[in-house]
Protein backbone atom coordinates (compact mmCIF):
# COMPACT_ATOMS: atom_id res chain seq x y z
CA UNK A 1 0.00 0.00 0.00
CA UNK A 2 1.01 2.87 -0.96
CA UNK A 3 1.62 6.01 1.38
CA UNK A 4 -1.09 8.05 -0.88
CA UNK A 5 -3.60 4.96 -0.60
CA UNK A 6 -3.02 4.94 2.92
CA UNK A 7 -3.48 8.52 3.59
CA UNK A 8 -7.16 8.42 1.75
CA UNK A 9 -7.84 5.61 4.78
CA UNK A 10 -8.75 8.81 6.39
CA UNK A 11 -10.71 11.01 4.23
CA UNK A 12 -13.84 9.43 5.16
CA UNK A 13 -17.17 11.01 7.04
CA UNK A 14 -16.57 8.42 9.97
CA UNK A 15 -13.17 9.01 10.37
CA UNK A 16 -12.22 11.35 13.53
CA UNK A 17 -12.26 15.12 12.63
CA UNK A 18 -8.30 15.57 13.63
CA UNK A 19 -7.43 12.72 12.03
CA UNK A 20 -9.64 13.60 8.92
CA UNK A 21 -8.60 17.51 9.05
CA UNK A 22 -4.60 16.42 8.99
CA UNK A 23 -4.94 13.51 6.18
CA UNK A 24 -6.87 16.15 4.11
CA UNK A 25 -3.86 18.81 4.68
CA UNK A 26 -1.44 16.17 3.75
CA UNK A 27 -3.23 15.90 0.54
CA UNK A 28 -3.91 18.91 -0.08
CA UNK A 29 0.20 19.86 0.30
CA UNK A 30 1.41 16.37 -1.18
CA UNK A 31 5.07 17.50 -3.05
CA UNK A 32 4.73 16.11 -5.94
CA UNK A 33 1.25 17.23 -6.26
CA UNK A 34 -1.61 16.41 -8.66
CA UNK A 35 0.00 13.89 -10.49
CA UNK A 36 0.25 11.23 -7.86
CA UNK A 37 -3.21 12.05 -6.18
CA UNK A 38 -4.37 10.86 -10.02
CA UNK A 39 -2.49 8.04 -9.51
CA UNK A 40 -4.18 7.07 -6.50
CA UNK A 41 -8.33 6.99 -7.67
CA UNK A 42 -9.70 6.14 -4.14
CA UNK A 43 -8.64 9.26 -3.03
CA UNK A 44 -11.20 11.25 -5.93
CA UNK A 45 -14.13 9.29 -4.68
CA UNK A 46 -13.04 10.12 -1.18
CA UNK A 47 -13.23 13.58 -1.40
CA UNK A 48 -16.23 13.39 -3.38
CA UNK A 49 -17.66 12.01 -0.04
CA UNK A 50 -16.42 14.51 1.89
CA UNK A 51 -18.12 17.63 0.26
CA UNK A 52 -21.07 16.00 2.42
CA UNK A 53 -19.14 16.83 5.83
CA UNK A 54 -21.07 18.03 8.56
CA UNK A 55 -17.67 20.34 9.31
CA UNK A 56 -17.60 23.42 7.36
CA UNK A 57 -13.75 23.12 7.16
CA UNK A 58 -13.56 19.96 5.55
CA UNK A 59 -15.96 20.06 3.38
CA UNK A 60 -14.33 22.98 2.02
CA UNK A 61 -10.88 21.82 1.85
CA UNK A 62 -12.09 19.01 -0.17
CA UNK A 63 -13.65 21.23 -2.26
CA UNK A 64 -10.60 22.57 -2.85
CA UNK A 65 -8.78 19.55 -3.49
CA UNK A 66 -11.17 18.75 -6.41
CA UNK A 67 -10.92 22.05 -8.51
CA UNK A 68 -7.31 21.53 -8.17
CA UNK A 69 -7.22 17.95 -9.45
CA UNK A 70 -10.36 18.65 -12.20
CA UNK A 71 -7.97 21.41 -13.67
CA UNK A 72 -5.37 18.38 -15.24
CA UNK A 73 -6.51 16.87 -17.84
CA UNK A 74 -5.08 13.54 -16.82
CA UNK A 75 -7.99 13.03 -14.61
CA UNK A 76 -10.44 12.85 -17.53
CA UNK A 77 -8.71 9.47 -17.73
CA UNK A 78 -9.34 8.04 -13.64
CA UNK A 79 -13.42 9.09 -14.91
CA UNK A 80 -13.30 5.56 -17.20
CA UNK A 81 -12.16 4.02 -14.22
CA UNK A 82 -14.35 6.01 -11.78
CA UNK A 83 -17.83 5.55 -13.96
CA UNK A 84 -18.40 9.26 -13.88
CA UNK A 85 -18.78 9.12 -10.27
CA UNK A 86 -17.30 12.23 -9.65
CA UNK A 87 -19.47 14.06 -12.41
CA UNK A 88 -22.72 12.40 -10.99
CA UNK A 89 -21.74 13.59 -7.61
CA UNK A 90 -21.04 17.45 -8.52
CA UNK A 91 -24.12 17.44 -10.38
CA UNK A 92 -25.57 15.92 -7.13
CA UNK A 93 -25.00 19.16 -5.36
CA UNK A 94 -25.46 21.32 -8.07
CA UNK A 95 -28.83 20.46 -8.08
CA UNK A 96 -29.31 20.80 -4.45
CA UNK A 97 -30.17 24.19 -3.35
CA UNK A 98 -29.24 23.59 0.16
CA UNK A 99 -25.79 22.51 -0.13
CA UNK A 100 -23.07 25.28 0.14
CA UNK A 101 -20.67 24.25 -1.81
CA UNK A 102 -22.59 24.33 -5.51
CA UNK A 103 -20.23 27.16 -6.60
CA UNK A 104 -17.18 24.48 -6.39
CA UNK A 105 -18.95 21.59 -7.66
CA UNK A 106 -19.35 23.83 -10.83
CA UNK A 107 -15.95 24.83 -10.97
CA UNK A 108 -15.00 21.15 -10.89
CA UNK A 109 -17.51 20.67 -13.86
CA UNK A 110 -15.95 23.54 -16.09
CA UNK A 111 -12.32 21.90 -15.82
CA UNK A 112 -13.53 18.47 -16.28
CA UNK A 113 -15.42 20.02 -19.45
CA UNK A 114 -12.68 21.52 -21.20
CA UNK A 115 -11.38 19.02 -23.03
CA UNK A 116 -13.22 17.49 -25.87
CA UNK A 117 -13.17 14.16 -23.80
CA UNK A 118 -14.60 15.72 -20.91
CA UNK A 119 -17.14 17.39 -22.30
CA UNK A 120 -18.69 14.48 -23.68
CA UNK A 121 -18.50 12.81 -20.56
CA UNK A 122 -20.08 15.75 -18.46
CA UNK A 123 -23.01 16.29 -21.26
CA UNK A 124 -23.99 12.18 -21.26
CA UNK A 125 -24.61 13.34 -17.44
CA UNK A 126 -26.42 16.79 -17.87
CA UNK A 127 -27.69 15.78 -21.75
CA UNK A 128 -30.00 13.93 -19.97
CA UNK A 129 -31.62 16.55 -18.16
CA UNK A 130 -30.14 19.68 -19.94
CA UNK A 131 -33.69 22.15 -19.07
CA UNK A 132 -33.15 21.37 -15.42
CA UNK A 133 -29.75 22.57 -15.80
CA UNK A 134 -30.71 26.21 -17.35
CA UNK A 135 -33.90 26.53 -15.55
CA UNK A 136 -31.62 26.37 -12.20
CA UNK A 137 -28.79 29.03 -13.90
CA UNK A 138 -31.06 31.33 -14.63
CA UNK A 139 -32.64 31.52 -11.25
CA UNK A 140 -30.12 33.28 -9.69
CA UNK A 141 -31.74 32.73 -6.02
CA UNK A 142 -32.08 29.25 -6.78
CA UNK A 143 -29.65 28.13 -4.16
CA UNK A 144 -30.14 28.94 -0.82
CA UNK A 145 -26.68 29.17 0.75
CA UNK A 146 -25.76 31.54 -1.23
CA UNK A 147 -23.94 29.71 -3.96
CA UNK A 148 -24.29 32.15 -7.24
CA UNK A 149 -23.98 29.01 -9.90
CA UNK A 150 -21.78 31.48 -12.48
CA UNK A 151 -19.92 28.58 -13.51
CA UNK A 152 -22.32 26.65 -14.24
CA UNK A 153 -21.94 29.48 -18.03
CA UNK A 154 -18.33 27.76 -18.17
CA UNK A 155 -19.89 24.40 -18.36
CA UNK A 156 -22.39 24.88 -21.21
CA UNK A 157 -19.69 27.26 -23.06
CA UNK A 158 -17.89 23.95 -22.54
CA UNK A 159 -20.04 21.64 -23.84
CA UNK A 160 -20.78 23.37 -26.73
CA UNK A 161 -18.13 22.36 -28.31
CA UNK A 162 -20.46 19.33 -28.81
CA UNK A 163 -22.43 19.31 -31.85
CA UNK A 164 -25.04 17.59 -29.98
CA UNK A 165 -25.27 20.61 -27.90
CA UNK A 166 -25.14 22.81 -29.93
CA UNK A 167 -28.19 21.32 -31.64
CA UNK A 168 -30.43 21.50 -28.50
CA UNK A 169 -29.49 25.09 -27.29
CA UNK A 170 -30.47 26.47 -31.36
CA UNK A 171 -33.85 24.07 -31.42
CA UNK A 172 -36.47 26.61 -32.35
CA UNK A 173 -39.31 24.13 -30.40
CA UNK A 174 -36.98 24.80 -27.33
CA UNK A 175 -36.67 28.58 -25.33
CA UNK A 176 -32.92 27.57 -24.34
CA UNK A 177 -31.26 30.01 -25.96
CA UNK A 178 -33.62 32.84 -25.84
CA UNK A 179 -32.97 32.29 -21.95
CA UNK A 180 -29.73 32.48 -21.98
CA UNK A 181 -29.21 35.26 -24.30
CA UNK A 182 -30.16 37.87 -21.56
CA UNK A 183 -27.20 37.13 -19.66
CA UNK A 184 -24.71 38.73 -22.56
CA UNK A 185 -25.12 41.95 -20.79
CA UNK A 186 -25.03 40.51 -16.84
CA UNK A 187 -22.63 42.86 -14.95
CA UNK A 188 -22.05 40.84 -11.52
CA UNK A 189 -20.35 38.20 -13.16
CA UNK A 190 -17.54 38.24 -16.09
CA UNK A 191 -17.55 34.30 -15.64
CA UNK A 192 -21.48 34.32 -16.41
CA UNK A 193 -21.74 36.89 -19.12
CA UNK A 194 -18.36 35.23 -20.84
CA UNK A 195 -19.57 31.72 -20.49
CA UNK A 196 -22.95 32.60 -21.82
CA UNK A 197 -21.02 34.23 -24.80
CA UNK A 198 -18.89 31.45 -25.21
CA UNK A 199 -21.83 29.33 -26.26
CA UNK A 200 -23.52 31.76 -28.73
CA UNK A 201 -20.32 32.03 -30.08
CA UNK A 202 -20.04 28.25 -31.16
CA UNK A 203 -24.05 28.00 -31.88
CA UNK A 204 -23.17 31.02 -34.31
CA UNK A 205 -20.53 28.85 -36.24
CA UNK A 206 -23.71 26.88 -37.58
CA UNK A 207 -24.41 28.85 -40.45
CA UNK A 208 -27.66 27.49 -40.90
CA UNK A 209 -29.35 28.46 -38.05
CA UNK A 210 -28.63 32.03 -38.48
CA UNK A 211 -31.95 32.68 -39.86
CA UNK A 212 -33.19 31.46 -36.70
CA UNK A 213 -30.53 33.36 -34.24
CA UNK A 214 -31.18 36.48 -36.22
CA UNK A 215 -35.00 36.46 -36.55
CA UNK A 216 -37.38 37.83 -33.69
CA UNK A 217 -37.77 34.42 -31.87
CA UNK A 218 -34.07 34.73 -30.64
CA UNK A 219 -33.26 38.57 -31.37
CA UNK A 220 -29.94 37.59 -31.19
CA UNK A 221 -28.16 40.75 -33.16
CA UNK A 222 -29.09 43.46 -30.16
CA UNK A 223 -27.70 40.93 -27.44
CA UNK A 224 -24.15 41.14 -29.28
CA UNK A 225 -24.31 44.73 -30.04
CA UNK A 226 -25.47 46.38 -26.80
CA UNK A 227 -22.32 45.06 -24.58
CA UNK A 228 -20.12 47.06 -27.46
CA UNK A 229 -22.50 49.73 -27.59
CA UNK A 230 -20.71 53.21 -25.77
CA UNK A 231 -22.34 56.44 -24.55
CA UNK A 232 -22.14 58.34 -28.34
CA UNK A 233 -25.30 60.38 -29.64
CA UNK A 234 -26.69 59.53 -33.02
CA UNK A 235 -28.48 61.24 -35.50
CA UNK A 236 -32.14 61.00 -35.70
CA UNK A 237 -31.30 59.34 -38.81
CA UNK A 238 -28.73 56.52 -37.43
CA UNK A 239 -31.13 56.23 -34.48
CA UNK A 240 -34.05 54.92 -36.36
CA UNK A 241 -31.93 52.30 -37.93
CA UNK A 242 -30.85 51.23 -34.70
CA UNK A 243 -32.33 47.80 -33.10
CA UNK A 244 -34.70 49.18 -30.81
CA UNK A 245 -32.54 48.33 -26.99
CA UNK A 246 -29.30 50.59 -28.98
CA UNK A 247 -31.09 53.68 -29.31
CA UNK A 248 -30.67 56.53 -27.10
CA UNK A 249 -28.66 54.79 -24.61
CA UNK A 250 -27.97 57.93 -22.76
CA UNK A 251 -24.36 59.06 -21.36
CA UNK A 252 -24.09 56.75 -18.05
CA UNK A 253 -23.82 53.44 -21.19
CA UNK A 254 -20.59 51.59 -20.50
CA UNK A 255 -18.95 48.97 -22.48
CA UNK A 256 -17.80 45.78 -22.02
CA UNK A 257 -14.71 46.30 -20.04
CA UNK A 258 -13.43 42.63 -20.65
CA UNK A 259 -11.17 42.89 -24.05
CA UNK A 260 -11.61 38.50 -24.38
CA UNK A 261 -15.55 39.24 -24.25
CA UNK A 262 -15.08 41.97 -26.71
CA UNK A 263 -13.40 39.71 -28.91
CA UNK A 264 -15.72 37.12 -28.82
CA UNK A 265 -19.03 39.33 -29.14
CA UNK A 266 -16.78 40.71 -32.39
CA UNK A 267 -16.63 36.88 -33.69
CA UNK A 268 -20.03 35.92 -33.30
CA UNK A 269 -20.59 39.02 -35.33
CA UNK A 270 -18.75 37.65 -37.68
CA UNK A 271 -19.69 34.65 -38.10
CA UNK A 272 -23.46 35.86 -38.79
CA UNK A 273 -22.08 37.81 -41.69
CA UNK A 274 -20.96 33.87 -43.15
CA UNK A 275 -24.26 34.65 -45.83
CA UNK A 276 -25.18 37.18 -47.52
CA UNK A 277 -28.41 37.52 -45.85
CA UNK A 278 -26.47 37.58 -43.04
CA UNK A 279 -24.81 40.72 -43.80
CA UNK A 280 -27.40 42.99 -45.33
CA UNK A 281 -29.47 42.16 -42.53
CA UNK A 282 -26.55 43.37 -40.18
CA UNK A 283 -26.25 46.48 -42.34
CA UNK A 284 -29.85 46.99 -42.42
CA UNK A 285 -29.87 47.09 -38.62
CA UNK A 286 -27.02 49.76 -38.63
CA UNK A 287 -24.28 47.49 -37.36
CA UNK A 288 -21.64 49.68 -38.23
CA UNK A 289 -22.63 52.96 -36.69
CA UNK A 290 -21.44 51.00 -33.30
CA UNK A 291 -18.91 49.65 -34.52
CA UNK A 292 -17.37 52.85 -36.22
CA UNK A 293 -17.80 54.05 -32.56
CA UNK A 294 -16.01 50.95 -31.34
CA UNK A 295 -13.12 51.46 -33.39
CA UNK A 296 -12.74 55.26 -31.88
CA UNK A 297 -12.60 53.71 -28.33
CA UNK A 298 -10.62 50.53 -28.47
CA UNK A 299 -7.22 49.98 -27.82
CA UNK A 300 -6.59 46.22 -27.50
CA UNK A 301 -4.35 45.08 -30.52
CA UNK A 302 -6.51 41.98 -30.83
CA UNK A 303 -9.96 43.04 -30.45
CA UNK A 304 -8.93 45.74 -33.31
CA UNK A 305 -7.83 43.09 -35.68
CA UNK A 306 -11.45 41.18 -35.49
CA UNK A 307 -13.49 44.52 -35.12
CA UNK A 308 -11.39 45.73 -38.61
CA UNK A 309 -12.22 42.49 -40.35
CA UNK A 310 -15.72 42.87 -39.11
CA UNK A 311 -16.28 46.32 -40.25
CA UNK A 312 -14.30 45.33 -43.82
CA UNK A 313 -17.10 42.77 -44.36
CA UNK A 314 -20.20 45.27 -43.29
CA UNK A 315 -19.13 48.08 -45.86
CA UNK A 316 -17.99 45.99 -48.92
CA UNK A 317 -20.76 45.71 -51.46
CA UNK A 318 -21.99 42.10 -52.07
CA UNK A 319 -20.78 42.60 -55.93
CA UNK A 320 -17.09 43.43 -54.46
CA UNK A 321 -17.45 40.05 -52.13
CA UNK A 322 -19.14 37.65 -54.99
CA UNK A 323 -20.10 34.64 -53.05
CA UNK A 324 -22.63 34.16 -50.75
CA UNK A 325 -20.79 32.40 -47.97
CA UNK A 326 -18.06 34.64 -47.10
CA UNK A 327 -15.88 31.72 -45.23
CA UNK A 328 -15.04 31.35 -49.23
CA UNK A 329 -13.66 35.06 -49.40
CA UNK A 330 -9.77 35.73 -49.12
CA UNK A 331 -9.14 37.83 -46.29
CA UNK A 332 -7.41 41.07 -47.36
CA UNK A 333 -4.10 41.05 -46.85
CA UNK A 334 -3.62 43.73 -44.97
CA UNK A 335 -6.01 42.47 -42.45
CA UNK A 336 -4.22 39.09 -42.96
CA UNK A 337 -0.95 40.36 -41.76
CA UNK A 338 -2.45 41.98 -38.63
CA UNK A 339 -3.75 38.88 -37.65
CA UNK A 340 -0.34 36.92 -38.06
CA UNK A 341 0.97 39.43 -35.99
CA UNK A 342 -0.73 38.76 -33.20
CA UNK A 343 0.39 36.39 -30.13
CA UNK A 344 -2.32 33.59 -30.02
CA UNK A 345 -5.00 34.08 -27.25
CA UNK A 346 -7.18 31.39 -25.36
Amino acid sequence: MTELEELSQFLTLETRLDVKALALQQTLGTPDGRQLLINTSTILQNLCNLLNDSQKSIATDASLALINLSADEDVVDILDAEGSKIIENMLKIVVNPEHELADPACMVLSNISRTKCGSEKVFQEMGKNLDKYIDIFCQESFNQKGARLHYLAAVFSNLSQIPTMREYIVNPSKTCLQRLVSFTDYKDSIIRRGGVLGLIKNCCFETEHHTYLLSEAVDLLPKLLLPLAGPEEFDEEDNEKLPIDLQYLGEEKTRERDPDIRKALLEALTQLCATKSGREYLRSKNTYVILRELHKWEKDANVMAVLEHLVNIIIRYEHEIGHDNLKDVEVPEEIAEKFEALEPTL
